[in-house]
């Protein structure tokens, strides 16, 4: 399988986790407000202080985001491109974000795929200081209780990146077990959730929110992304039993790579490994 080296020594772990309760619900992020502030107020109308969300649609202006680029310096493994900043209104296709916290405060990684007024499809990792909710739009979400995901120094890769730690747990109205994940470089995506899956007794799950980087991407119908850089979302993920029994990882995703390709479609089992980090949570059926 591909892999990358990274620049610090790989933890024993490889999956960073914690138990916690949860629920799915929608609700609407509002026009004239930082794309931030609109999703934590969301959550929060809900009971919760964070969690994951999935976009179908949306508007967004001003806007900013970085696209995955070579490191210029060796400090890592890959890096971010400059900041682009698209006139008029951009129109977000899908995304997928973790809503967490950043030195004390709400901050949120998101990646997406949209059309800027050129019309052509973009993709990247959307600046939370910086973008702008330009007409209201409704979002999916899942929210955590007793869990939290919160950006700390990660020794291996060299960046600061969300991870979920355990939290008090709250009265937040709560309808589900699940998991809070974040899964570390170079293990195949698919894989290392099944294992985990079963390694917890898991039979069957739904995944919620899926933000990170593989390195390219090789998808069920045969297509592959070469540029191992890429900002990756999920778009819809379940893990069931499969044929025989044992447990399957199915994965619909998006992606732009380093050189500004996008690509969308289902993972192939066991050619997916992680490039830097892939945050998501599991909600057990």
């Amino acid at each position: 399988m591909r892999s990358i080296a990274q620049p610090g020594a790989a933890l024993p772990e490889r999956i960073q986790w914690v138990e916690a309760r949860g629920r799915a619900f929608s609700f609407t992020l509002a026009a004239g407000l930082p794309l931030l502030e609109a999703a934590r107020r969301g959550f929060a109308e809900a009971g919760f202080a964070g969690g994951v969300l999935n976009m179908r649609g949306g508007a967004l202006g001003p806007f900013a985001y970085v696209m995955p680029a070579l490191s210029k310096t060796g400090a890592n493994a890959a890096f971010y491109s400059d900041t682009f900043r698209p006139a008029g209104i951009t129109r977000l296709k899908l995304g997928a974000m973790t809503l967490g916290e950043r030195d004390g405060a709400t901050f949120f990684h998101c990646h997406a795929l949209w059309t800027e007024t050129d019309g052509d499809l973009h993709g990247g990792h959307i600046l939370p200081e910086e973008s702008i909710v330009a007409e209201s739009f409704e979002v999916e979400a899942f929210g955590i209780d007793g869990a939290m995901f919160v950006a700390e120094p990660d020794p291996e890769t060299n960046f600061k990146l969300f991870g979920p730690v355990a939290r008090a747990v709250t009265d937040a109205n709560t309808t589900s077990r699940a998991f809070a994940l974040r899964l570390r470089p170079n293990q195949d995506l698919a894989v290392a959730l099944e294992g985990f899956c079963r390694q917890h007794g898991i039979l069957r799950a739904r995944i919620h929110g899926g933000v990170g980087s593989t390195i390219g991407a090789h998808f069920s119908d045969g297509r592959s992304v070469v540029p191992f850089a890429t900002e990756l979302a999920i778009k819809t993920g379940a893990i069931a039993p499969g044929a025989g029994g044992t447990l399957n990882a199915e994965l619909d995703i998006a992606l732009v790579d380093y050189l500004g390709g996008i690509a969308e479609g289902r993972l192939v089992r066991g050619d997916n490994p992680v490039l830097m980090t892939m945050e998501l949570v599991l909600e057990v059926l």
